[in-house]
């Protein structure tokens, strides 16, 4: 990003008195900076971050030239990702039957159900070749997140094809798709949620919380659905192989990972790195993002080297939105492994010049690479035209839902999730240990580098315009509102208000106006600088906010809301060293997005006399008690439920007050007030 000091254009002179500013006075930045300005800051300084470890990795693994290397490397992998996965589940009995059929020429279809957990039901289709000859090589397919689950249009074109040049092929539906979604309701019968990706970031937040990945669901239902076609008496269990597109690349590329008996993997669209993922299109849904590897030293080619050598393709879109650029680094950082090896002709990439999908040119190279591996011969005969079934001749259920089929047996990720937080959750946690876990840096005895930026003066008081660095790279914009005259010290309010500094400005001078000094602040991402991309879609912001920035924080290690914590923490160290203010009696007041940093920066700094709370969640455990929130990822630290909760946060504040205003469920909605009142005691 810019020099910070070129965010840094002095503003001169005193405007005129009056009683309330413009706005655009008090967002003093906004018009001053060239470019993105303070919008591109937050996210600059979290790719700059992420690219630090990033570079760290690649010299890394820049030194791998053997096979002990390649082993090391892919032991390491293993077991650190499982760990930030949330550990591997308990393989149970699968309960799988087999519910219906259909014959067609060359092939036949069975419809599936199995449980991938207790009570966890997934919905399959597996297309056997038409006659059956001794064992067959074998095909797992993961989906994509395109419309109509395991009976899309190209997903049926792959498993058709394979069936009739030999291939027993099985793809299930993924969580929020077909006949499993998660967020089923009734009333609408469809999902409470607008698309499959949005399901996916709801339930991500509450798994994230307790310390797991929704990945650890999506792929243990693939290590299930493997276990269930390995055991198959077509089956050769020595010639199966994955493939898929989009989501489905992405658990093609997880599944090759992770087992051993996968023997031949050819993700498609999907493959990038995170350098160009980040500098593109970003993070994606929570089941492609897993929090702190980045921070583990992972990359997209990790996935591939922890396959290797087994043969590999890469089947990549030029005009994809994942990045051809970061899939061609991919490709040369792995082909430097397998070359330094004598594997060369096991990995492959092809690129065609189109856009996103499991498009014919990708899935043809895909039956040449599956034909030459499994079945000892290059398969290239073009693609034969295929009778796509509808959906609901696909169903597995009689009714199109497991969440209908099974109502009084099923269960959800949601269930689930809370049966992990029962399991898990801490029993005595204490205050060192949080503050290390959430990565919270304390305060220095050194203020924060500040620079003026004017000021404004109003009746009784003046607004000093100001912006302070809690460190390099992060700039907070601030107003310092101070009476016009005044006998003593002054207490001290720090505002933090989600909406910006701005937003705060009646209660900051509602504050000046009886003796107070107040602080309002723009902590990172808040205010003046804040950007969020509507790249997701409409529906994302509103429920998920800054999601993009929240992700790569997390992806990195340290969550956005340690960071806006210490950014309070700063200002404390601000208005400390201040001669008109009394270090003693410095409180702060959250609203919204900034009242959990504030609960946070509060707890961990003893300087924070008091703490008001606005409309605010109360724990996070309320989170995962609710099956829709809106606007909480900002607030969340990943696995913050194994080792602590608000309510502890508040209890050791003791005997500093904290008083709540208008406390808010996970969705957003005012609590009542008998609930308002309640307080949680760990």
């Amino acid at each position: 990003m810019r020099n910070a000091a070129a965010f840094l254009l002095v503003a001169t002179g005193l405007l005129c008195a009056q009683s309330k500013p413009a706005k655009q006075q008090l967002n003093f930045l906004t018009d001053q900076v060239d470019g993105e300005g303070l919008t591109a800051m937050l996210p600059a300084y979290l790719k700059a971050r992420a690219f630090k470890m990033l570079d760290d990795r690649h010299a890394q693994i820049s030194r791998i030239s053997s096979r002990q290397d390649l082993d090391a490397r892919r032991r390491e992998f293993r077991e650190k990702f499982w760990r930030i996965l949330g550990g591997m589940p308990e393989r149970t009995s699968l309960n799988a039957r087999v519910v219906g059929s259909i014959n067609k020429p060359g092939y036949k279809i069975e419809k599936v159900i199995f449980e991938s957990q207790p009570g966890f039901f997934v919905t399959a289709n597996l297309y056997l070749p038409q006659p059956l000859n001794g064992k067959h090589p074998a095909i797992l397919f993961p989906l994509g997140h395109e419309e109509g689950a395991k009976a899309h249009d190209a997903w049926q074109h792959v498993l058709v094809t394979m069936a009739r040049r030999g291939f027993v092929c099985l793809a299930w539906d993924t969580l929020g798709q077909g006949e499993r979604v998660q967020l089923w309701d009734d009333d609408f019968k469809e999902s409470k949620a607008i698309r499959t990706t949005t399901e996916h970031t709801i339930l991500g937040l509450q798994t994230v919380l307790v310390g797991d990945a929704l990945a650890r669901y999506t792929i243990w239902d693939g290590i299930r659905a493997l276990d269930y076609l390995a055991a198959r008496p077509e089956v050769d269990a020595a010639r199966m192989g994955v493939t898929g597109n989009s989501g489905g690349g992405t658990h093609s590329s997880y599944l090759g990972a992770l087992d051993d008996r996968l023997a031949v993997i050819a993700p498609s669209c999907y493959l990038t790195n995170w350098r160009r993922l980040l500098e593109t299109i970003g993070p994606q849904d929570a089941e492609q993002c897993v929090p702190n590897s980045i921070a583990e030293g992972f990359d997209h080619p990790d996935f591939v080297l922890a396959a290797a050598p087994k043969p590999y393709m890469m089947l990549v879109a030029i005009r994809d939105f994942f990045s051809i650029g970061g899939a061609r680094e991919t490709f040369a950082e792995v082909q430097r492994v397998y070359d330094s090896i004598g594997e060369a002709t096991r990995f492959a990439k092809f690129e065609y010049d189109d856009g996103h999908g499991y498009s014919r040119p990708r899935r043809e190279a895909g039956y040449r690479w599956f034909s030459r591996w499994l079945q000892g011969k290059e398969d290239s005969t073009p693609e034969a035209p295929v009778e796509v079934l509808d959906e609901q001749e696909l169903w597995c259920t009689s009714n199109g839902q497991v969440a209908l089929g099974f109502r009084d047996t099923n269960k959800t990720v949601f269930d689930l999730n809370q049966d992990r937080f029962t399991a898990l959750r801490p029993r005595d946690p204490q205050l060192a240990a949080v503050r290390k876990f959430t990565g919270f840096a304390p305060a220095t005895d050194a203020p924060p580098r500040v620079r003026p930026y004017g000021s404004l003066e109003a009746d009784g008081y003046r607004i000093e315009k100001l912006v302070y660095e809690p460190e390099a790279g992060i700039l907070v914009p601030a107003l310092l509102y101070l009476p016009t005259t005044r006998q003593s010290k002054l207490p001290a309010t720090i505002l933090v208000f989600g909406n910006g500094k701005a937003a705060a400005h009646d209660a900051a001078e509602k504050l000046v106006k009886s003796g107070h000094a107040a602080l309002a602040i723009d902590a990172r991402g808040l205010g003046e600088t804040r950007a969020i991309p509507d790249k997701y879609g409409s529906d994302w912001p509103r429920y998920f906010g800054d999601y993009e920035s929240t992700m790569t924080a997390m992806l990195t290690g340290k969550p956005l809301v340690t960071m806006r914590a210490e950014d309070i923490a700063r200002a404390v160290d601000l208005l400390a060293a201040r001669p008109e203010i009394d270090a003693s009696r410095i409180t702060g007041h959250g609203r919204e997005l900034g009242a959990i940093p504030l609960l946070y920066a509060a707890a961990f700094d003893a300087r924070i006399a008091a703490i008001t709370l606005e409309r605010s969640i109360k724990s996070y455990e309320a989170i995962i008690r609710q099956r829709i929130h809106r606007q909480q990822w900002e607030n969340a630290a990943a696995g913050a439920l194994r080792h602590f909760d608000l309510p502890n946060l508040e209890g050791w504040m003791h005997p500093r007050p904290v008083t709540w205003i208008d406390p808010v469920y996970p969705n957003g909605q005012l609590m009542p007030r008998a609930q308002q009142l309640q307080r949680i005691v760990r």
